[in-house]
């Protein structure tokens, strides 16, 4: 198995706008605190990061998005339309494709296709008929996440609080434009050299944090420091803010220190090769 030297987690947001204050990226070694990234204005935008992410040149890079829609479900990702790409890469171009002159990697002209909203809940009470029941399709991944404490929610609903299919439509531009220049797991195999790209949730380097469920955010130089430290972190160097977004990127790069080098992550039983080619995983469930 591979051994990292370096760690980076990125705290992604598909809101809109140029400018995202919901994007914070955080990095660390094998020794010492997870330190941040600081972007060049005040705050970062999609393509800064993925300006920054074709600089690195090694690492383990978490994010927090979901790569891909479900599609083992019904065997497709868009059952019924005849675009529905065959596999996750080909989903990412397709995104990319119709959501093209969308400036900031936005992801709004794509859910607007007249095709593609048919599977999506929007605002304004819009839910398209091919939608499905109950809250949204699940990927395989995800219900396997609810027996981890975790609660996902379907990148197929965009409306509400915790709504995740905005940044996971965002995420999906990121990836087709970095055109393949750094892999991503479980897309692709484990390079020998070079970054690597994981999708994860920040909401799971919690509770390895020790942050009690439905407590999961930090705010406090002090509060942060003590969840550090029960994942063998120093303390922090002080960041210019303690926000939601700043803390998850620092638990999460210090956890996926830790995570890194547990073989059977990389392992999941239930992850087939199918699955690695459709729907993906998410780094720290098995």
């Amino acid at each position: 198995m591979r051994r990292f030297e370096r760690f980076v987690c990125i705290d992604w947001s598909g809101a809109a706008g140029a400018l995202q204050p919901g994007i914070a990226v955080a990095t660390c070694g094998r020794e010492g605190p997870p330190a941040l990234v600081l972007p060049e204005g005040r705050h970062w935008s999609r393509e800064a990061v993925w300006r920054w992410l074709l600089r690195q040149s090694d690492g383990l890079i978490g994010i927090d998005f979901s790569a891909s829609l479900p599609f083992a479900d019904t065997g497709a990702f868009f059952p019924g339309w005849s675009e529905s790409p065959a596999h996750a890469r080909a989903l990412w171009a397709l995104v990319d494709h119709i959501a093209d002159d969308e400036p900031h990697l936005g992801a709004n002209r794509f859910v607007d296709h007249p095709e593609a909203a048919r599977y999506f809940r929007r605002h304004g009470g819009r839910t398209g008929d091919r939608f499905g029941i109950g809250t949204g399709r699940m990927r395989v991944i995800e219900a396997a996440a609810k027996a981890a404490g975790v609660a996902p929610a379907s990148s197929f609903n965009l409306v509400g609080a915790s709504q995740v299919g905005k940044a996971s439509l965002t995420a999906m531009r990121l990836l087709h434009r970095l055109g393949g220049r750094i892999p991503v797991w479980p897309f692709d195999p484990m390079p020998e050299s070079g970054p690597l790209i994981v999708e994860i949730y920040t909401s799971l380097a919690a509770r390895a944090a020790g942050v009690p469920k439905g407590r999961s955010k930090l705010r406090t130089p002090e509060t942060l420091d003590a969840a550090l430290a029960r994942l063998g972190s120093p303390s922090h160097e002080a960041p210019p803010r303690y926000d939601d977004h700043i803390t998850d990127a620092l638990i999460g790069a210090a956890w996926l220190r830790n995570a890194a080098d547990d073989e059977a992550l990389w392992h999941p039983p239930a992850l087939t090769p199918a699955l690695a080619q459709t729907e993906g995983w998410t780094f720290g469930l098995s």
